[in-house]
């Protein structure tokens, strides 16, 4: 199934604008203002193609496009639309403060009980997670950015004081959020002889060499990573002290919240209000450090540098982000690619080494890091292929593009879903895990963003026949009918062996689908992978037919307004446009020479015939 960014996105608006807003107003559901994920995911379905993509553009309701507007007829008309949207992040803004006037980033019902039949308190459901922080961020920035170009068009003083208050809401809380991802980050260091040591040990030497070579090399290609967070001490980054031991292992990123006992940030011009102590263990997941990654890139987004929409407190929280966002990517990457032969992402599926869990969820949560990674420091053909075969052996055994096999366990990785114990969270309570069911859109935001990355056309290819299938496979998973029609998600249409799974309004994989049209759409607005054959190819061509025309020049000229002129002005625009292609788009050039070739022969053979019958 091709993927038609815009087409696809104007479906989603219709679905998301019919199933959440009724005359210009946001509809609240059962599971509304419980989670302040889920709450942000929700707007972020409109908000985010609204301030990434230009033609879905809603700040300048002068330019808004017709289909745009049909899509979101019930969020308002061509003017209501701006006012109505400050209108719900308002509210959004209000629902998740708390009674000190300070943000809340509540992870509410995405919270599972780990005790079978247990509950969970009001106060474990108000707890926050960095997927609020994360998703925080994102949503701020877009906020902030969809304010500051709507607010030039409107004079209404209604409107004008509506924005001011969202602005200072929105500002507080990604201050708020910045912060709670500072106060999340960790370094944990650990013994090589420790059960957690002797497990990462055996995940990247993959059982082909001694312990003891193992922890040399890790020591070895680690050590300018570890200087810089012996170095960063000084600069907030709270470690134990035994990272200045080499014999010591380490493992750096973000937890699953808060770290207990991690420093309030004090050092700001302006206070931040309720900085909640830390419940968190010292131990960085994965999947959560892969999320804070990608809420913390949009800080360095061109279009957050453009608009300014950081204030001087929040470039300095970015850049204090920044140092943690590139120990943690290369961190991760370098134990995803360790060793010299195969890489222990290779060996699927990826085991976590404090948890003891292993999944193909987590192998794709690594090879996030490693994408990341590979986007930050411009790869290498093998790093890509590689990364490709990755992808497409874990499309295979996720079953996004082969079928499920009778009682098939892989059907768990999509419903319930994978569960991940929130170490520390027992201090709240009962123990709380944490399920993640977006395996399928997960994969296909990673192909997306490979392929906008790979200039190799072979490896192109694959990926994007690779987000074909994937995107097919989600696209099937749609709700049909009833509440949620034209959203997510419906496991048991793609796998109807799924008999427990019903119909469940999942804002976290519509919203990550979003994500993967919005970035579909920066990738075909890319220039096609240039081939230096095609290009070699395109030249000869073009340089036979130009010395073809110029021969066929000499013939005697004909009217100005004759067939024949007409046909060499004809000629000479089309060689004039492809050699203006044929450095960027080689195939393109090649295709326009050819008619332009035949059509030169024509006009010699016309010459030579009539030449003969004279």
């Amino acid at each position: 199934m091709q993927i038609k960014p815009r087409q696809h996105l104007l479906d989603i608006w219709q679905a998301m604008a019919r199933h959440s807003f009724d005359d210009g107003k946001l509809v609240r559901g059962d599971t509304d203002g419980l989670s302040s994920v889920a709450d942000a995911e929700r707007l972020l379905c409109i908000l985010y193609p609204a301030t990434e993509v230009p033609a879905f553009r809603l700040d300048q309701p002068d330019t808004t496009e017709r289909d745009v507007l049909r899509a979101l007829d019930r969020v308002g008309s061509r003017l209501e639309i701006p006012p109505n949207l400050i209108t719900a992040l308002t509210q959004f803004m209000r629902t998740h403060t708390g009674t000190d006037d300070s943000p809340t980033f509540s992870g509410g019902h995405y919270f599972r009980p780990a005790e079978p039949g247990g509950q969970i308190t009001h106060e474990q459901h108000q707890l926050g997670v960095v997927d609020s922080y994360s998703m925080s961020v994102t949503l701020c920035l877009a906020t902030l950015g969809f304010l500051k170009i709507y607010e030039g068009t409107t004079t209404r003083p209604e409107v004008r004081r509506a924005i001011a208050e969202l602005r200072d809401a929105t500002n507080t809380r990604l201050t708020s959020a910045m912060v709670s991802l500072l106060r999340s980050f960790t370094v944990n260091v650990f013994d090589a002889e420790s059960e957690q040591g002797s497990r990462l040990i055996e995940v990247i030497g993959q059982g082909g060499q001694s312990d003891r070579l193992v922890l040399q090399q890790f020591s070895r290609r680690l050590r300018p990573l570890r200087a810089t967070i012996i170095e960063s001490i000084s600069r907030g980054i709270q470690v134990d002290e035994g990272i200045r031991d080499e014999s010591q292992l380490f493992e750096c990123g973000w937890a699953w919240g808060i770290v207990k006992d991690a420093p309030k940030i004090t050092d700001l011009s302006l206070p931040v209000p309720g900085q909640p102590d830390g419940i968190a263990d010292r131990l960085p997941y994965v999947y959560f450090t892969v999320t804070a990654l990608d809420g913390i890139q949009d800080l360095f987004s061109e279009r957050t540098l453009t608009l300014g929409l950081l204030d001087e407190d929040q470039q300095k929280l970015a850049e204090m982000l920044r140092l943690r966002w590139e120990l943690s990517q290369q961190y991760w990457s370098a134990i995803a690619r360790f060793g010299s032969e195969r890489w222990p992402l290779e060996d699927l599926p990826w085991q976590t080494t404090g948890l003891r869990l292993e999944s193909e969820y987590f192998s794709l949560t690594v090879a996030a890091i490693v994408v990341h990674d590979l986007v930050r420091r411009k790869a290498t053909d093998d790093d890509l292929t590689r990364t490709v075969a990755i992808m497409e052996r874990l499309a295979d055994r996720g079953r996004v593009t082969s079928r499920m096999t009778r009682n098939d366990p892989t059907i768990l990785l999509h419903t319930p879903g994978v569960t991940m114990p929130l170490a520390g969270s027992e201090r709240s309570g009962g123990q709380l895990l944490w399920r993640m069911t977006d395996f399928s859109a997960q994969l296909l935001k990673r192909i997306i963003q490979l392929a906008e990355l790979s200039r190799n056309i072979g490896a192109q290819d694959r990926l994007l026949r690779l987000a074909e299938q994937a995107f097919e496979h989600l696209w099937s998973r749609r709700i049909d009918e009833d509440e949620g029609a034209g959203l997510w998600d419906n496991v048991q249409a793609v796998f109807p062996e799924a008999h427990e799974a019903g119909l469940r309004m999942s804002w976290s994989i519509t919203e990550r689908v979003t994500e993967c049209l919005v970035a579909a759409r920066i990738l075909y607005e890319q220039q096609p992978i240039r081939s230096p054959e095609l290009a070699e190819l395109a030249r000869e061509l073009l340089s036979e037919a130009t010395h073809l025309f110029g021969k066929e020049q000499l013939e005697a000229s004909a009217a100005a307004d004759g067939s024949r002129a007409r046909a060499m002005r004809s000629i000479e625009s089309r060689l004039d446009h492809a050699r203006s292609l044929v450095d960027d788009r080689p195939a393109t050039a090649f295709a326009l020479a050819l008619p332009v070739l035949q059509e030169l022969d024509t006009l010699a053979q016309a010459r030579g015939a009539a030449a003969q019958e004279v």
